[in-house]
C-alpha cells in the first residue's frame, strides 16, 4: 500500500507502456451482490483514480461474465493502454456481438497492442456467434435484421488451446547483496508475473488435463532475473530489472532464449528505502510484459521445429 501512496503522489515514470490480457471464463448472470461489485469496479474506472487501481478493476471485471459486458465497453476509452487492452481481451472472450462496434473503433487505438487485442477480439466473438471475421455492423436472425446492441444474442465459447506451457523454474541471479529471503521474493514475483501474463493469453493453458485432452506437448520455462539495480538518475531513483528466459521441450531440449528488460523510478526528493520493493516488483513484472509478445513467438515457432 505504501508503494501505492507513493504513486499517487509522485507518479513513477515506467520505461514502456505495457498491455496485460487477461484469461476470461463464461460466467453465470451476475446476481444482486455480483451486481454490486460490478457497480463497485465501473466507479473504480472513473476519474480519480490511479492506472494500477483502474487495471485491477477492468481485469476484475474481464472475470464476471455478461453483467460486465458495458463497463468493459466503456474502458475502451481508458486513458490507459493497459486498461485498453485488458478490456479488448475480456470482450473477446465473452463473446458478445453487441461489443463489435466498440471492439472495430478500437482497431484504429493509438496503442498498437491495444490495436491487436481488439482484432483478436473481433475473431473470437465473429466465431462464437457464427459471422463472418469481418462481418457487416448489422446481422441477420431468420428474416429479422438485428443490429448490435446489448442483449441480442450474446454468446460466449471457450476456445481450443493449442499451447501448453509450464514454468519449470523461476529464479533470482541477479548480481549484487541481496539476501537469499530477498531472491525468493524476487523470484515469485518473476513467476507469478509470467503466470499471469500466460494465463491471459489467448489459446494458451496451464493445465495438463487440457493439453492431454487436445494432444498438445509441453514448452517448458526457466525464469530468471539476471539483473536488478538501484541507481541515481539526475532527480530520480531508478531500479531496472533484466529477466531471461529459456523455453525446452518436455524432453529438455533447449529450444531458444528471451530476455528483455523494463526501468521504474520515483523522485529522488522525499523517497524512502521502504519504497524499494514495490519497485522492485513493478520493475521485474513490468520486464515481463515487456518480452511477453517475443516470448509467445518463440513458443508459437517451437511448436514447427
Amino acid at each position: 500500500m505504501a508503494g501505492l501512496r507513493t504513486r499517487r503522489r509522485y507518479g513513477w515514470v515506467a520505461a514502456a507502456i505495457l498491455v496485460a490480457t487477461v484469461l476470461v471464463e463464461t460466467a453465470p448472470l451476475a446476481h444482486a451482490d455480483e451486481a454490486e461489485r460490478i457497480a463497485q469496479l465501473s466507479a473504480t474506472l472513473g476519474d480519480g483514480h490511479s492506472e494500477r487501481e483502474r487495471i485491477a478493476a477492468v481485469t476484475a471485471l474481464a472475470k464476471l461474465g455478461d453483467a460486465a459486458l458495458r463497463p468493459l465497453v466503456n474502458a475502451l476509452r481508458d486513458g490507459s493502454p493497459s486498461v485498453r487492452g485488458i478490456a479488448a481481451a475480456g470482450l473477446g472472450k465473452l463473446g458478445h456481438r453487441a461489443a463489435l462496434p466498440a471492439l472495430r473503433q478500437a482497431q484504429a487505438d493509438a496503442d498498437v497492442v491495444v490495436q491487436k487485442r481488439a482484432a483478436e477480439a473481433i475473431v473470437q466473438i465473429c466465431a462464437a456467434n457464427n459471422l463472418p471475421p469481418e462481418g457487416p455492423a448489422t446481422a441477420t436472425v431468420g428474416a429479422k435484421v438485428v443490429k448490435p446492441g446489448f442483449g441480442n444474442q450474446p454468446r460466449a465459447v471457450a476456445p481450443r488451446p493449442d499451447l501448453y506451457v509450464v514454468i519449470k523454474s523461476s529464479s533470482d541471479d541477479s548480481p549484487g547483496k541481496h539476501d537469499k529471503k530477498a531472491r525468493q521474493v524476487h523470484a515469485e514475483v518473476l513467476r507469478d508475473a509470467m503466470s499471469t501474463e500466460l494465463a491471459g493469453a489467448s489459446l494458451v493453458t496451464l493445465t495438463a488435463a487440457d493439453a492431454k485432452k487436445y494432444g498438445l506437448d509441453p514448452r517448458q520455462l526457466d525464469l530468471s532475473i539476471v539483473g536488478l539495480d538501484v541507481r541515481q538518475d539526475g532527480a530520480f531513483i531508478e531500479v531496472e530489472a533484466q529477466v531471461r528466459l529459456a523455453i525446452s521441450n518436455d524432453a529438455g531440449k533447449m529450444l531458444s532464449f528471451v530476455s528483455g528488460g523494463a526501468k521504474v523510478q520515483v523522485p529522488r526528493r522525499g523517497y524512502n528505502a521502504g519504497y524499494l520493493p514495490q519497485l522492485r516488483r513493478d520493475a521485474v513484472e513490468n520486464a515481463v510484459r515487456g518480452l511477453f509478445s517475443k516470448m509467445m513467438d518463440q513458443l508459437r515457432r517451437s511448436l514447427t521445429s
